[in-house]
């Protein structure tokens, strides 16, 4: 497994199951709420600051979803929302940075995740996700989704290329 995450140059994500719980709120106006883990947000932060590329993948629609992950650093234009069809998506995103789907981990928790956890460089799901995407993984983490299961991995890879290191200057500049 070291020799895949070794290769990694890109980190893509589901948003609900991966990045939330999978809880979605929803007030009168039809108006949905998500709660995400700060540490999944530092992780994303960090993979950014190192240049990794970073895409969001969700069937989610919702404009706060892209305004989120902008302040983890991931371009605007790599928010997919409402993806129905995440190959192509995920094909998108490699295209326009050139990588290569063996470069990215993709990280999903359910069945329309499924196609791009078979052809990404490392597929992980959380440990609650569905068992389709579990039969799918390369990795399934110790967490649950929306409970530092992004942190978690991302942390694991910097590591392993020698990149989880912070510096509070570029942080502050940056985030």
């Amino acid at each position: 497994m070291e020799e895949k995450f070794r290769r990694i140059k890109a980190f893509a994500f589901d948003v609900d199951g991966v990045l939330t719980d999978g809880g979605i709120l929803a007030n009168l106006d039809g108006e949905l709420f998500r709660t995400f883990d700060s540490k999944d947000g530092f992780g994303l932060r960090m993979a950014a600051m190192h240049g990794y590329r970073l895409a969001i993948i969700t069937g989610g629609r919702s404009e706060s979803i892209r305004k989120r992950f902008m302040t983890c650093g991931i371009k605007p234009e790599d928010v997919y929302l409402g993806s129905r069809d995440k190959m192509e998506d995920f094909r998108d995103f490699c295209t326009r940075h050139s990588l290569s789907p063996e470069q990215v981990m993709y990280f999903g928790d359910d069945m329309p995740d499924v196609p791009v956890m078979q052809a990404c460089g490392c597929g992980v799901c959380p440990k609650d996700a569905v068992e389709e995407a579990k039969e799918a993984a390369d990795v399934i983490s110790d967490r649950d989704g929306g409970k530092g299961c992004a942190r978690s991995l991302i942390e694991t890879v910097m590591k392993i290329q020698g990149t989880w290191q912070l510096d509070v200057s570029d942080y502050k500049a940056k985030f």
